[in-house]
């Protein structure tokens, strides 16, 4: 199960004293324990990649905000703690998975415009769920429905 590798990969972050690593693991046991707690349930590896993929979206915008205020060093940390929390996810859809998932959902949904974007959506987030970046995939949706 996941949960039991990320406290494997903490313990072993601390025999290593790594401790950027270990921070890292540390916030995301935080933030599952969070999550138990907060909606009384037992986390499966659906919800711990959820988990995840929250953390590392907040990471990235942390990033982009601390670059642009010229603060490299934050910057680096945030890019470090999601390159350790990104051992996490299941192995991410290349670009032939991706674009067919596209073309699944737009044979499904037979979109007529825009408004049509989440139907899409919501069927390619079931066939890719973790395994895509949701963001970049949207701006894809939205190019190919304006285009059309």
């Amino acid at each position: 199960m996941l949960k039991d590798a990320i406290q494997d990969d903490m313990k072993a972050a601390m025999r290593a004293r790594e401790t950027q690593r270990l921070s890292a693991i540390r916030l995301l046991i935080a933030a599952l324990k969070q999550r138990e707690i907060d909606e009384r349930i037992q986390l499966d590896d659906a919800g711990v990649v959820a988990v995840v993929e929250k953390l590392i979206k907040q990471r990235r915008d942390s990033a982009e905000q601390y670059e642009q205020a010229g603060r490299a060093e934050l910057a680096a940390k945030e890019r470090f703690e999601i390159d350790v929390l990104s051992a996490y996810l299941p192995r991410q859809a290349d670009e032939a998975e991706i674009e067919a998932a596209i073309s699944a959902a737009f044979d499904a949904v037979k979109p007529s415009g825009p408004a049509q974007m989440g139907q899409v959506m919501g069927l390619l987030k079931q066939a890719l769920a973790g395994r895509a970046d949701m963001a970049a995939l949207a701006a894809r949706v939205r190019a190919r429905l304006t285009a059309s």
